[in-house]
């Protein structure tokens, strides 16, 4: 049998990253696939002599060259994990909320403005917590509870400005990955400050949760992906959407996602579609899990 042939588009780690994904190359790399960092490479790109020469390209950089790249490949007819379309939507924050919102997922009223200044209206019925339109990870978020505070809030004047209601969350965020038909549940608290509060700790989800977090996946057609949960006053809110996150808290996530990157790109070299999707069983497969 022919080995696979995977293409990654990656960020560049430093030596001191504790992110899987270096790990995740070097176990595919393990399983017998044709492994090629795509992203970042050394010098500059003659895009005239661009061409899908990969049965499957792994996306885990979303922004900037890299992100660019993995269009023009899709234009191409690169197969791509997680595809270019779905990762495209799940980056910006506003499109999320449309699709979530259209799948029945319940998320927390969201808004969206030219200028921070606008949303100051909606304070009177109680905080908001606004965040970079594109952002992840947690990075640059605000809960704003008053008018005067919104002039502070920093900001690219030519992006929009995104905002959703706040709820007091009840204990530690929930974030719920899927890897392939499998689900790990993972207790955060926000902000995170140490490596351990990064790690998080496992806990199983509940029904209700394992159903909220394969929703989202089908409303963007992916099956690599991170969904973030708090509860308040009894209710789930998805508050965050993510494609290929760290899988910070997985047990052994590099063999996992290594064994089903490979198995993704088997599929793609023969031309067949991703398997359907899988509802998980009501029993663990390991700490947190569920398939």
């Amino acid at each position: 049998m022919t080995k696979p042939r995977i293409g990654f588009l990656l960020p560049r780690y430093s030596r001191r990253s504790t992110s899987c994904w270096p790990l995740v190359v070097k176990a595919v790399a393990d399983f017998g696939a044709e492994v090629e960092i795509v992203h970042p490479f050394p010098g500059p790109l003659d895009l005239s002599a661009l061409q899908v020469r990969h049965d499957l390209y792994v996306l885990r950089k979303l922004s900037g060259l890299a992100l660019s790249l993995a269009g023009a490949l899709h234009e191409l007819g690169a197969a791509i994990l997680n595809p270019y379309p779905a990762t495209v939507a799940v980056h910006d924050k506003i499109v999320t909320a449309a699709i979530l919102q259209s799948a029945g997922v319940p998320i927390p009223a969201t808004y969206s403005a030219s200028r921070p200044e606008d949303l100051a209206p909606l304070l009177e019925a109680g905080p908001l917590v606004i965040k970079p339109y594109d952002g992840g990870g947690g990075h640059h978020v605000r809960i704003v509870r008053h008018s005067a505070e919104l002039a502070s809030v920093p900001r690219n004047r030519r992006e929009p400005v995104f905002a959703q209601r706040y709820h007091p969350p009840q204990g530690p965020d929930r974030k719920i990955y899927a890897i392939g038909g499998r689900l790990f549940g993972v207790t955060k608290v926000f902000p995170r400050r140490t490596a351990a509060e990064k790690h998080g700790e496992p806990f199983t989800p509940t029904p209700e949760l394992r159903d909220l977090a394969l929703r989202c996946g089908r409303a963007f057609g992916i099956d690599l992906y991170g969904v973030d949960i708090i509860e308040s006053e009894g209710q789930p809110y998805v508050v965050d959407v993510s494609s290929l996150p760290g899988f910070k808290g997985v047990p052994d996530a590099p063999r996992l996602l290594a064994q089903h990157i490979c198995a993704a790109a088997e599929r793609a070299a023969v031309g067949q579609p991703a398997p359907p999707d899988r509802s998980p069983s009501s029993s663990p497969t390991g700490a947190g899990a569920t398939s």
